[in-house]
């Protein structure tokens, strides 16, 4: 298999005043495409973190990032930015919905972002999570179940290499987590996607095809055994 993402000694720090905070130091791993990989470990540990590096939002202070190719140490902002708006899906725990557009309109801003406008895409994606009948909804109009089934539907949408889940089922009650964790895998899996899930959730973990633990500004592959 090919490797999607590769992290080689990557520190990450932050300054609060005169004291520095070092959340990675010397991280490395490899995800191999169409993988669905689960990041757990404690608060703080670094996880979230870890997504920004890996979907351009943040920049490492030394190492190596590598997604699809695209090696992101060096770039700026903007090049970043047009990166992650090609190649990265994200899922957030708040939906993030754009609340003065529809559910379609939502849909097709990522795509014409990308100068890829594809109205039958958005409809054709809404019928697999069964929401084209909401098409025309604003945010508000939904129930949280729903604008988390258009927030997996937009990261899907213009067909990214990677989809980065934080914590996609923690704003849910536990009969919405299980029926949206079963629509994210299954979407992911169906369109070929690999995805990188952080969760502190036992049972998102145990569905992931590998498991890395965060923790001591390392990271490390949790035994199955």
């Amino acid at each position: 298999m090919s490797a999607i993402i590769r992290l080689h000694d990557v520190r990450k720090s932050y300054s609060d005043g005169e004291t520095t905070h070092v959340v990675l130091d010397r991280a490395s791993f490899e995800v191999n495409a169409g993988e669905v990989v689960a990041l757990i470990g404690p608060s703080g540990s670094g996880k979230s973190t870890l997504l920004n590096l890996i979907g351009g939002i943040d920049a490492a202070d030394s190492g190596t990032v590598e997604v699809a190719g695209n090696v992101l140490n060096g770039l700026d902002d903007r090049a970043r930015t047009l990166f992650r708006r090609k190649h990265i899906g994200f899922v957030f725990q708040f939906f993030n919905l754009v609340p003065t557009l529809t559910v379609e309109e939502n849909l097709l801003l990522p795509l014409e972002l990308n100068a890829m406008p594809d109205g039958d895409r958005v409809l054709q994606l809404l019928e697999e999570v069964g929401m084209r009948d909401r098409a025309h909804r604003f945010p508000d109009q939904l129930s949280g179940g729903e604008q988390q089934r258009v927030a997996i539907t937009r990261a899907l949408i213009h067909r990214p290499s990677l989809l980065l889940a934080d914590e996609p089922t923690g704003n849910l009650d536990v009969r919405l987590s299980a029926q949206v964790l079963e629509l994210l895998l299954a979407l992911a899996r169906e369109h070929d996607r690999t995805m990188l899930i952080v969760t502190h959730s036992p049972e998102v973990a145990a569905r992931a095809d590998r498991v890395f633990v965060l923790g001591d500004r390392g990271i490390r592959e949790q035994s199955r055994t």
